[in-house]
């Protein structure tokens, strides 16, 4: 048992927005769950690097979100290690570039286990613990701008992530309903991180089609996912982070 407040954050592994947020919880002194599912040695190079940085208590937790086994098993140890959860960040994600006439059915399932699936997993079994706990908690889950307005060669991807804002909206019912204390948000971030193998024309592309005229930064989620945190009013809301995109279709 700890008196810090505890937070996982799925894929915080790697240096993608993961690991972002749960750098800016590492430095509010949260301890951490640190979920990976293959990149042991850059979440073990995490770890240390929270630790040094903030005095950081951490827990790496291996798993694969699709495998409700693995994800219930990493609930356990998590709550056995810290004795609760205080704060759930779904960032683990898959997002491959695919043309329709090339996506598979395999495509599309591995795109619905991990970014559908494993989230629901994940809310369903964290969510239930902080329903048993008189301090309930907060989950935010990570959906995509563009299930409003999906752009072509991700057909496999777009689907698994328009879900999102339906599972939170019902998660915020489920689980608030047996514990007022408990809410449930997620941020739709726009574009963030854009992959490496996108050309230079293609970045410039995306942020001309923005109302900002820019691309954002893993800071720009961070601050969204904390107000999520911070603000105990907001339970079933769904925040696009994307410069305005999803309002705007110039120049896309």
């Amino acid at each position: 048992m700890t008196d810090r407040n505890v937070a996982l954050v799925t894929g915080s592994g790697k240096r993608r927005i993961g690991y972002h947020v749960a750098a800016a919880l590492a430095a509010r002194g949260y301890a951490l769950v640190i979920h990976y599912r293959s990149s042991a040695a850059e979440a073990a190079e995490t770890a240390e690097q929270f630790a040094r940085a903030h005095g950081t208590a951490t827990h790496l937790a291996k798993a694969d979100l699709a495998d409700e086994r693995q994800v219930k098993a990493m609930v356990a140890d998590a709550l056995a290690k810290f004795g609760k959860i205080d704060v759930l960040v779904n960032c683990a994600a898959v997002w491959n570039r695919k043309r329709l006439e090339d996506t598979t059915a395999a495509d599309v399932r591995e795109h619905f286990d991990t970014n559908t699936l494993g989230t629901f997993l994940t809310c369903q079994h964290v969510g239930l613990a902080m329903a048993g706990r008189p301090a309930g908690g907060c989950i935010v889950n990570l959906g995509d701008w563009a299930d409003a307005r999906p752009y072509p060669d991700y057909a496999a991807y777009f689907p698994s992530k328009a879900a999102i804002p339906g599972l939170t909206r019902m998660f915020a019912v489920e689980l608030g309903t047996r514990n007022p204390k408990v809410r449930v948000n997620a941020v739709l971030p726009g574009p963030v991180m854009l992959p490496p193998e996108m050309t230079a024309a293609e970045k410039a592309e995306v942020a001309a089609a923005t109302l900002v005229k820019r691309e954002g930064s893993p800071e720009h989620v961070v601050k969204a996912v904390l107000h999520f945190v911070d603000n105990d009013f907001i339970t079933g809301a769904c925040l696009p982070v994307d410069g305005g995109r999803t309002v705007f279709a110039g120049g896309s």
